[in-house]
């Protein structure tokens, strides 16, 4: 199965394969005190290009 990226540099969409893909969680506190957590999956185009796609975090875990 794989993951649906878009590139910015080839401005097109590119599927990578799950293999290749890296789960990130970026936390960070809020003004107000609480944390904030978002899900990510990163990876490498074949050009080199980074790619980042956010996404739930049901989606996430089950990655």
């Amino acid at each position: 199965m794989s993951i649906e990226f878009y590139n910015v540099k080839k401005k097109k969409k590119v599927s990578i394969d799950e293999s290749k893909v890296e789960k990130v969680k970026y936390e960070r506190e809020t003004k107000s005190g609480s944390t904030q957590i978002r899900y990510a999956f990163k990876s490498v185009d074949d050009d080199g290009t980074s790619l980042t796609k956010f996404c739930s975090e049901t989606d996430w875990n089950n990655l």
